[in-house]
């Protein structure tokens, strides 16, 4: 994308006041969406974003510029202006780039841009019309499509010089029923790191009629009970809570500054035997996963938590610094108008032993939370609020009544103790992350789990 001579040059002037590491990334990405509501197509979207971010270490401290000026000119002063910010001139420091050709391990049948808009559309409008015809009290159905294809070139003063290329693309509906006093919703949002042959695995009827089910079911729902009970939380979109109550305390971002509940436990007992967690970018093809980090770490699967062990974090290049340990390949940022840090790729609670009958069966009273919504963390604390999207109450160990308004209220290092049942067959879930990088697409995931007491909210 830009001469190697030319990077070679800005990493030297990013290094001439005193600066023991530079890096240059670059991103060319061509992005596109469709948007359809009410059957119409509203929206159609595409562009393209390019730009270049120089960051420079001195110890522990950073210095992170970017810039959409590529010419030698443009480089060279975004590198001066970012070292101006250090001390300590000194002489130029040779820097020799050697490239490294990463493997590709979430291979690409069709790229996004070479489909025609009106096949993306299809497919929206064959969600739209089963998801509109499930039932009268559908009344608005809005669905969508995006692809991301991005290129990067990821270079350094300690020789790395590597690009790589990420496609992915997504697929969402939301079903919305109403009786006329109050509506609820229904939502799917499949993703994968792939092409348009995304669709060979995704069925847009099924997600159509599976989005309106649960609106029109959630919304005859009885208002749920408050109070602390046994919660069963299902696969797939149920490992949010681990994502954000856990996940992002695991992250060196915070852990490094000791603002995590988990900051120097390493090897101490945090969750439940039951409890295996893992951070995995090497899935072939999951939405969240990676060829190398955005620092050009090789993506690793890190075994975060050992029956309740806790084993590792997720670590950066400027945090490992600072706690003396090794980049686990989880440096990411949304684009290059943000510096890097530690975040999560496809996270989730490993499989155990426990069929999901016995789990349910295995309650006199409590909630069984089939998908879980949006909800709020404090990374520090651990103290999180989540809503259940689709919920039933559970009586002498049958699913019983489907219920409404219940929110999980919870503190993440507690709740790791309290799961007393993990189920055998995960599965995961799309998502978008957020944090100081910028929003990732990332996967949550866990088989069922049961955690033994946690308080609910209702609006009874």
């Amino acid at each position: 994308m830009i001469d190697k001579n030319i990077i070679i040059d800005v990493l030297g002037k990013a290094l001439s006041t005193g600066g023991d590491f530079s890096e240059i990334f670059i991103e060319d990405t061509q992005r596109s969406s469709l948007g359809l509501v009410d059957g119409k197509i509203e929206t159609a979207v595409s562009g393209r974003d390019f730009g270049v971010g120089i960051r420079i270490f001195k110890g522990y401290r950073s210095i992170y510029v970017y810039t959409n000026d590529a010419s030698r000119a443009g480089l060279s002063k975004a590198a001066e202006d970012a070292a101006l910010a250090l001390e300590d001139i000194k002489e130029d420091i040779p820097i020799n780039l050697i490239e490294r050709i990463n493997g590709n391990i979430h291979p690409v049948l069709f790229v996004p841009k070479g489909i025609a808009t009106d096949k993306k559309a299809a497919k929206l409008k064959d969600a739209y019309r089963v998801a509109k015809e499930y039932s009268s009290e559908i009344i608005q159905v809005i669905s969508s499509y995006s692809d991301v294809d991005q290129k990067v070139l990821i270079a350094n003063s300690e020789g790395l010089f590597t690009e790589d290329r990420r496609i992915r693309s997504r697929f969402m509906i939301q079903a919305i029923a109403g009786d006329g006093k109050e509506n609820q919703i229904g939502y799917e949002a499949p993703g994968r790191t792939k092409g348009f042959e995304i669709f060979d695995e995704i069925d847009v009827i099924e997600h159509g009629k599976a989005a309106s089910a649960v609106a029109v079911m959630m919304l005859h729902a009885l208002l749920c009970p408050s109070g602390e009970m046994p919660v069963v939380i299902d696969n797939g979109f149920g490992g949010v809570i681990f994502h954000e109550a856990c996940g992002h305390s695991l992250e060196a971002t915070a852990v490094a500054k000791g603002n995590s509940e988990f900051a120097d436990k390493l090897g101490e007992r945090i969750a439940s035997k039951k409890v295996t967690a893992v951070d995995d970018g090497t899935i072939p093809n999951a939405w969240g996963s990676i060829n190398i980090d955005d620092e050009g770490t090789p993506s690793n699967k890190n075994i975060l938590i050992e029956k309740g062990i806790l084993k590792g974090y997720m670590i950066d290049k400027l945090n490992g610094r600072r706690m003396k340990m090794t980049p686990t390949g989880n440096s990411r940022r949304q684009s290059y108008k943000y510096a890097p840090t530690s975040r999560m790729t496809n996270t989730y609670i490993a499989p155990g032993n426990d069929e999901n009958d016995y789990i349910i069966s295995s309650m006199d009273y409590g909630l069984y939370a089939k998908k879980m919504g949006g909800g709020s963390v404090n990374p520090v604390t651990g103290e999180f609020n989540f809503a259940v999207l689709e919920g039933y109450l559970v009586k002498n160990g049958k699913i019983d009544t489907p219920v409404r308004g219940a929110t999980l209220i919870g503190k993440g290092s507690e709740i790791l103790l309290k799961i007393d049942m993990v189920g055998k067959h995960l599965d995961l879930a799309a998502g978008m992350c957020g944090s100081i990088s910028g929003a990732i697409p990332t996967n949550v995931g866990q088989p069922m789990i049961r955690v033994s007491q946690i308080t609910v909210g209702g609006r009874e």
